[in-house]
């Protein structure tokens, strides 16, 4: 494939995860100026995602939108994940007791990526991006989700993470790394504060369950001084809500 197909083809996930934050109709200048691009390749990108019937587009006001074509493309993801909707449930009673942001998140080569978010309803929050990933060693979750690997490959999955981080402030050392992993696993849950955001804490505990063959974890975060005094208190309602669910 050349470079010109690659850099197409993520120009195509640039432009629907575009609209997917606008939730709007938008111009060819608008999306053009929003993410870089020469209003020439704009232009027959666009024309093709219409012939194609990703987009539509309104001669009148000019406009783009996605159709319905786009939500088919994913309309089977959700039961392949979450089968019946037991982890949904889960989600939305600890949600409910708490108000705090909700996540599930899986492991995606060295990162961890959240695959279903609830967000917090505290005016105080951090807003976090289904779909987006950090890496392993930059989270609890990625602590949380190497537990599941012997230490030798903890090691490799430490190194690696390492050096897909971009700034080298934010690498970890390996020996530290490799005891809050061990610690994770000895406890059963993983807790970080001001990480990944200064004044953030985050808890996790690992689902007794797989998706698609591979482990996943449930968190929850939020301001540290909301978290930090009922880690306790929301750790015990975490187990007690999983403790349902059938493997």
């Amino acid at each position: 494939m050349s470079t010109a197909q690659v850099k197409s083809a993520v120009r195509v996930l640039e432009v629907l995860d575009y609209f997917r934050r606008e939730r709007d109709p938008l111009t060819l200048k608008q999306i053009c100026d929003a993410l870089g691009y020469p209003q020439s390749s704009g232009t027959v990108l666009l024309k093709n995602l219409v012939t194609l019937g990703y987009l539509s587009y309104d001669r009148i006001t000019r406009c783009y939108f996605p159709t319905l074509k786009v939500a088919a493309l994913g309309d089977w993801l959700e039961q392949a994940l979450f089968g019946q909707g037991q982890i949904f449930e889960i989600m939305r009673d600890l949600h409910n007791a708490s108000g705090e942001a909700v996540s599930v998140a899986l492991q995606n080569d060295v990162y961890m990526q959240y695959i279903h978010v609830i967000q917090s309803i505290h005016p105080l929050r951090f807003h976090t991006e289904e779909g987006s990933m950090r890496p392993l060693t930059l989270s609890a979750a990625g602590w949380m989700l190497m537990t599941a690997h012997p230490d030798r490959e903890v090691d490799r999955l430490i190194r690696r993470a390492n050096i897909a981080t971009p700034r080298v402030a934010d690498r970890q050392l390996l020996d530290e790394m490799m005891q809050r992993v061990r610690e994770s696993r000895a406890n059963g849950f993983a807790y970080a504060e001001n990480l990944p955001l200064l004044g953030g804490a985050t808890l996790c505990v690992m689902l007794p369950l797989k998706i698609q063959g591979r482990p996943v974890v449930l968190g929850m975060g939020g301001a540290l001084e909301r978290i930090r005094g009922r880690r306790d208190e929301y750790l015990q309602l975490m187990r007690e809500l999983i403790s349902t669910l059938q493997p």
